[in-house]
């Protein structure tokens, strides 16, 4: 019986594991970032220590792992999978985090983490979308780390306005009081799964609640970082 190959999403070709989504091509050829800072991973001289912004004001998280600027062609992918709720692609995007992740794990300070939550869309608006993009993403990768996933660990109570409409002071207005922590945090080694971080206020919201109730530390893993 004949079977239809996977395609690659960005160029097309027959893959040789169809699970893959995107071929080994296609991931070697995405645009490496510059080097950037490992906490805050804004663009600096060196990748391995932190930049002189967050030796003066660090942000809430303790290290961020991405794949790519937010660029083509991941963008494009990104948009689809967002907007027009490809949710096939959920694996694929993931599958690049992984590997981003399992990169990093190489390194000598590489924290192992216990568990993991995804960024919550309000509950009206995961209604409208039907789904939640980091949620999709986290799944996939807590089943391939073999690590605990709380997918309603962080719950937003208030809506707020979209936030890609609004500049990064607006941003941090209007996420104040906007989440909940809904699992034990105490002591735990937690990563934070989001598809992009832009000024980094949501994920600052979320990891300044998780250190209030006594994380020990926060990773923020995402698909694109915009640089």
């Amino acid at each position: 019986m004949l079977t239809i190959p996977g395609l690659c999403w960005l160029c097309q070709m027959p893959l040789a594991c169809a699970h893959w989504g995107i071929c080994s091509r296609c991931s070697y050829a995405l645009p490496a970032p510059p080097p950037c800072c490992p906490r805050c991973g804004l663009p600096c001289a060196y990748r391995h220590s932190p930049c002189g912004r967050c030796l003066q004001e660090p942000p809430a998280w303790d290290s961020m792992l991405f794949v790519t600027d937010y660029c083509l062609p991941l963008n494009r992918l990104v948009q689809r999978f967002k907007f027009n709720a490809t949710v096939a692609l959920a694996p694929a995007l993931a599958r690049l985090m992984l590997l981003r992740v399992l990169d990093a794990k190489r390194q000598p300070l590489w924290q192992k983490p216990d568990c993991m939550v995804s960024v919550p869309l309000h509950s009206r608006r995961a209604w409208r979308r039907g789904f939640n993009q980091s949620d999709l993403l986290a799944n996939c990768l807590a089943r391939w780390l073999q690590c605990d996933y709380f997918p309603k660990g962080i719950r937003r109570i208030r809506a707020g306005q979209s936030q890609h409409q609004l500049n990064a002071r607006m941003r941090r207005n209007n996420l104040k009081g906007a989440f909940r922590v809904d699992f034990p945090v105490a002591g735990r080694h937690i990563i934070i799964v989001d598809d992009v971080v832009t000024t980094g206020s949501t994920v600052a919201e979320i990891a300044r609640l998780l250190k209030k109730q006594g994380a020990a530390t926060i990773q923020v893993w995402c698909l694109c970082r915009t640089l």
